[in-house]
């Protein structure tokens, strides 16, 4: 797993977009959402656990009373403070603090394109193979629920579908990838079709 990760997020994947975005499905209303928006900067981990018996991915499902995205599926993150250095220190702090997932625990393995948010966040996509054996602990506020997904699930296209909904007036289209119940989708469902993307261009076996 692990060189196979090092080839699909080296420099100069084929798959790699540099920067991808919720317009990149949306194209029509781009320019009119993000009409002077500040950018605020975050970082997530893409937490990939290298089980024996196959990988999967770790995501959390957001409590209901949250103000932002309540009760949708998430990877672990948040934005960048003043305290971290890089992106990869804040998703590292973040995800301590939402699911307790010990540091010593995740191997970073490279960056996913950064990804844009109508929401005004640029999110870095930090990928960590996370060694198997951690226990996790979730700030009850926060988080609802931790559960892992089949990397194999994941990386079948034929998982991956196209939805829309109206949003103030305006048809969205976006990723989903529905799974035992838990609905996928939107930025956590594309940065998985990113993932999928340079993992198919790598083309290393499993």
């Amino acid at each position: 797993m692990r060189s196979w990760l090092e080839q699909a997020l080296k420099e100069g994947n084929p798959a790699a977009r540099g920067t991808r975005s919720d317009y990149d499905l949306n194209l029509n209303v781009k320019l009119a959402d993000l009409k002077g928006q500040k950018m605020r900067p975050a970082a997530v981990l893409v937490p990939i656990v290298d089980h024996a018996d196959g990988a999967t991915v770790l995501l959390t499902k957001r409590t209901d009373h949250l103000s932002k995205h309540p009760g949708q599926i998430s990877f672990p993150g948040g934005a960048v403070d003043p305290v971290d250095v890089d992106s990869v220190a804040a998703e590292l702090r973040e995800t301590e603090e939402e699911i307790g997932l010990d540091r010593s625990f995740v191997d970073v393995a490279g960056f996913l394109d950064e990804y844009l948010t109508g929401t005004g966040f640029e999110i870095k996509p930090v990928v960590g193979l996370v060694k198997p054996g951690f226990t996790l602990e979730l700030e009850e506020q926060e988080v609802a629920e931790a559960f892992e997904v089949p990397l194999d699930f994941l990386l079948d296209r034929r998982n991956h579908a196209k939805e829309s909904a109206m949003w103030q007036g305006v048809e969205r289209h976006y990723y989903a990838m529905p799974y035992n119940g838990y609905r996928i989708w939107g930025a956590t469902a594309a940065m998985l079709v990113n993932l999928c993307d340079v993992m198919e261009a790598a083309k290393v076996p499993r």
